[in-house]
């Protein structure tokens, strides 16, 4: 199932293509058109990057639940429920191919910081503890992503409703500190999935370890159980038809 789905993606190479270099187009937008008006206390290309990897992770979760959408309308999941496998192994492929693509989206990201600049002081402790991070995150938004492509009328509505996942970065810290932002806004900003996320990342890549890992992990795995039971309760209820 992997392999069938990451076909079907290197089958669309502007889609693929798109969604790697936008969150690119957006780091060079925002450090060299508006990095110089935001001060958050250092070079604003080191506090964005973080940000930037939760924007790979948005951009990626349109593609999965538009696949996942497209299955649905063309009953390929039916013809999958009746053969001799895993019932859910259909889904668990696009959640796979959806994190590795987005995993690689990431990675294409951070190698561009780095080519403008970006010098992170993390050792590879800390390295290793932001991917696992990112990765949680990662898996949660894929199987959110799923859950979304089951229930959407179409593909197009299938990535309509993932534009609240590329949103959600820009209410947080992971463009400008949340201290600057009105209270009414600020207690949101602080108290959603992607501020935690954005700011133990952050705090692991500048060296300094810490940031508000306990939130983040209890939000990913959150998040990854919603993702999961929505999906498998919209599969069990095609098997019910």
């Amino acid at each position: 199932m992997f392999r069938r789905c990451a076909r079907n993606t290197l089958r669309s190479p502007d889609t693929l293509i798109l969604s790697m270099t936008m969150p690119i187009l957006v780091m060079l937008l925002f450090t060299y058109v508006f990095g110089g008006a935001i001060n958050v206390g250092g070079t604003y290309l080191d506090y964005v990057v973080p940000g930037i990897m939760l924007l790979c992770t948005g951009f990626g979760a349109s593609i999965t639940a538009t696949a996942v959408s497209t299955d649905m309308l063309r009953g390929s999941i039916d013809r999958f429920r009746t053969l001799p496998m895993y019932r859910q192994a259909v889904l668990a492929g696009h959640v796979v191919e959806g994190m590795a693509r987005i995993l690689a989206a990431i990675g294409i990201a951070v190698a561009v910081a780095v080519i403008l600049g970006y010098r992170p002081q993390a050792g590879p402790l800390d390295w290793l503890a932001a991917l696992g991070v990112m990765t949680l995150f990662v898996l949660a938004i894929s199987w959110i992503s799923v859950a979304l492509g089951m229930i959407a009328a179409n593909p197009a509505a299938a990535g309509g409703l993932t534009y609240a996942i590329t949103f959600i970065p820009y209410v947080s810290s992971a463009f400008v500190r949340t201290t600057t932002m009105p209270s009414w806004l600020r207690g949101f900003a602080d108290n959603q999935p992607a501020t935690p996320i954005v700011d133990t990342v952050r705090a692991l890549l500048d060296g300094g370890g810490g940031g508000r890992w306990v939130e983040a992990v209890l939000w990913c795995s959150g998040l990854a159980l919603v993702g999961f039971a929505g999906a498998s309760a919209s599969f069990s209820r095609l098997a019910r038809r």
